[in-house]
């Protein structure tokens, strides 16, 4: 999913979440619920890319016009290496609908688990938020 990439590497989380379908289900890679809306997906990435050092996408393995595509990436959590894979499935109309997130090691999710748990307030906030109110209030 080009799009998707793209938009991650250059850090512009408003496309980010405007490639998601309003009901998508976000599946964490360090908690067992999947979270469900654009809203609170749209917050959770907006953190991963703020814990997230040294983000890089190293392979993608999909057909360009397929609705499944798993996208290979590397990071850094503090000093944690971490490896991970985002699993996208697009609906009919090209939106993502379900993104999951694996990581590993056993450390490097630790690490993120931490991380994001410290993002936690921040994320309730952002995802109550409409996406003008949280433009202006990251102004």
């Amino acid at each position: 999913m080009r799009a998707f990439r793209a938009a991650v590497e250059a850090h512009d989380m408003d496309a980010v979440e405007a490639l998601l379908a309003d009901d998508v289900v976000f599946s964490s890679p360090v908690v067992f619920k999947p979270y469900r809306g654009k809203a609170v997906t749209a917050a959770i990435l907006r953190a991963v890319e703020r814990v997230f050092e040294d983000f890089r996408y190293e392979r993608v393995i999909g057909e360009a016009d397929g609705r499944d595509h798993a996208l290979v990436f590397a990071a850094r959590v503090g000093d944690r290496e971490i490896s991970g894979c985002d699993f996208l499935h697009l609906d009919a109309s090209g939106r993502i609908d379900e993104l999951t997130v694996m990581v590993r090691p056993l450390s490097g999710a630790q690490a993120l688990q931490e991380a994001m748990a410290a993002q936690f307030e921040r994320i309730a906030e952002e995802a109550r938020q409409t996406p003008v109110a949280r433009t202006r209030s990251a102004g």
